[in-house]
């Protein structure tokens, strides 16, 4: 079938094309919607590739990539000198490791799900090298290559939630240019894959609620099938259970509106009918099921020092009022990079200065519209169901997390990547507030000013509100915004530009956090020539007695050569070196490092 000449000159404009409830068969063919959803995809993928290994990794994708090769942190050696090749050494692929090895690694060091990690350690071996250390790219590859896959997946989820074409392009859309989908894509974690498993589980949500709505029985292909992902999400991520508990919520409010509304009341009894009972039990073996797994998770799999001192960030030490509205604007900041993201960390400040007030005002423009987009939408009754429940959702998971900061005393908003276990249903919700925008009822605003007129017009509205995603997109690839809380490069610039005298960095070590910040210098390092010798001590010590670590640091310097520059960096610890001046000037801030430079002679 032959493709329909799009009349608009910008791509942007070819889903306003799809009428909101056509039948995609009869009127613009299935080829030319499956030619549009590629574009997006590509578009999405693009923006997920581009400069995918510009920034330095940081501690927690060293430990996907150590973990998902089958290897350990053994090698590197605490409380003596090492070399920087040392400090690599688990980073270097290891063919005879099998995926029993990587499962068997993360039971006993870190405090993660192994299916991940499990398909890491296949794609990793996909790529030429034996001995050598693993590329960023093949390591960040996999997530972006799942976080284009979730744009296609977004594109059913919303045409599950509307059965319109319209509204799943344009969810499709917002998923690609998506400045948190891209910061997330862009990491070699495993949230691209769990976020996967969050769309599919609300398909299937979305699925029971509209046979709850017609009075169907709920088929066992979906129980099942639904049963299957929340295992497979819960096999990639704990946190995916907040994500099955905000749906449990959102289905408890579905159950309760039908009832309040007698839509499952037989009129003649006036009680339950007998689909609604049968729904009931089939929903609650899909719980029973979920419910099974995560207890023989907690039961079987996660270790009892789970964590292992890893988490504890995430804990609220200090009750003041600073710490406890915090949590409302960590979380507001993370729905606001979902939409926009403008280069507001940028060094240059004039630069962060007008990024601010250009998202400030972008966001003045656009909440009114966005508002009115959602009324309009509502407004169709075939969209209610929808809208509802993807609204019930997120507001729960929302709720879930401040309940858990606030009466759990762990502050998970402080990752902003925690988000993902319901950021799937803000595009496919953005994507019907923009369809909105095309429904004739749709309120233009009057002004006699024609600048005013233009920015007021739809497919206007539309454009710049993705055009601003795809901007924001461009401020993640380019480090911009979102920026890695390490920058080990800029910190190997200033030892290599002050270091004449061979090199100690001294840091002191709890757990593997402190290993991944030492093997994000070494990293650098070997991409650089230094002129003097550079080795490493990770002193270990208890957060109780951290003077061990200042002893281990006094001793090993003691038995080095003279002269020897030595740079503590992240050192917790009262530092005590004889014969050694602290260097008094003044060296910029990095972050992620503090560091301190002292001359032994």
């Amino acid at each position: 079938m032959a493709v329909p000449v799009v009349s608009h000159p910008s791509f942007i404009y070819l889903p306003m094309r799809l009428s909101t409830n056509q039948n995609p068969k009869t009127l613009t063919g299935k080829s030319y919607q499956w030619l549009l959803l590629i574009l997006w995809t590509v578009l999405g993928c693009g923006l997920r590739f581009l400069n995918l290994t510009a920034k330095p990794p940081w501690t927690d994708e060293f430990a996907t990539m150590v973990f998902s090769l089958g290897n350990n942190y053994d090698s590197v050696l605490l409380n003596q000198v090492i070399s920087p090749e040392m400090v690599l050494q688990p980073l270097r692929l290891n063919r005879d490791a099998t995926i029993f090895d990587v499962i068997s690694l993360l039971l006993d060091n870190d405090n993660h799900p192994p299916l991940y990690f499990v398909l890491a350690h296949w794609w990793m071996n996909l790529w030429p090298g034996n001995g050598e250390y693993i590329s960023v790219w093949a390591a960040r590859s996999l997530p972006a290559l799942l976080g284009g896959l979730s744009i296609p997946a977004v594109y059913y989820l919303a045409r599950i939630a509307f059965g319109s074409a319209k509204v799943a392009h344009l969810s499709a859309i917002m998923m690609a240019v998506s400045p948190y989908g891209v910061f997330i894509a862009q990491e070699a974690r495993h949230y691209t894959l769990a976020i996967l498993f969050v769309i599919f589980s609300l398909c299937c949500l979305l699925r029971c609620a509209k046979h709850f709505q017609k009075k169907t029985a709920i088929p066992m292909s979906i129980v099942f099938l639904w049963l299957m992902i929340n295992c497979l999400g819960l096999a990639t991520h704990y946190f995916f259970s907040l994500t099955l508990a905000a749906e449990a919520l959102t289905l408890i409010l579905i159950l309760y509106y039908s009832i309040k509304n007698s839509l499952l009341i037989s009129s003649k009894t006036g009680i339950p009918s007998g689909i609604f009972k049968k729904n009931c039990w089939r929903l609650a073996l899909v719980a029973f099921g979920t419910i099974t797994t995560a207890i023989a998770w907690v039961l079987l799999l996660v270790p009892h020092d789970y964590g292992k001192g890893m988490t504890e960030w995430i804990h609220q030490d200090n009750f003041n009022f600073i710490a406890f509205i915090s949590p409302v604007f960590q979380l507001m900041a993370a729905w606001v990079t979902m939409i926009a993201l403008l280069p507001i960390e940028s060094s240059f400040l004039p630069l962060a200065i007008f990024s601010g007030l250009l998202m400030l005002l972008f966001f003045v423009w656009a909440i009114p519209k966005l508002n009115r987009g959602l009324k309009m939408g509502w407004q169709n009754r075939h969209f209610r169901l929808g809208i509802g429940v993807l609204l019930g959702f997120i507001v729960s998971a929302i709720v879930l997390f401040f309940a858990i900061t606030y009466c759990l005393g762990l502050d998970i908003t402080r990752g902003a990547r925690y988000s993902f276990v319901y950021f799937p249903a803000v595009p496919v919700i953005l994507g019907v507030i923009l369809a909105g925008f095309l429904e004739k009822k749709f309120a233009i605003f009057s002004s006699n000013w024609k600048v005013l007129k233009v920015f007021e017009q739809p497919k206007i509205i539309i454009s710049i509100i993705i055009f601003m995603g795809f901007l924001s997109c461009l401020t993640i690839t380019f480090n911009l915004g979102y920026k890695k809380y390490y920058l080990p490069n800029q910190l190997v610039e200033v030892i290599e530009s002050s270091s004449s005298h061979p090199v100690l960095i001294a840091t002191t070590h709890q757990n593997l956090v402190q290993t991944g910040e030492m093997m994000g210098i070494a990293w650098q390092l070997q991409k650089k020539n230094l002129p003097v010798k550079l080795q490493f001590l990770l002193a270990h010590h208890t957060l109780k007695m951290p003077e061990i670590a200042t002893i281990t640091l006094e001793k090993t310097v003691n038995k080095l050569t003279l002269p020897l520059e030595v740079w503590t960096v992240n050192f917790k610890a009262p530092v005590r070196l004889n014969n050694c001046r602290v260097d008094a000037q003044s060296f910029p801030h990095i972050n992620g490092y503090n560091y301190q430079r002292y001359d032994c002679q």
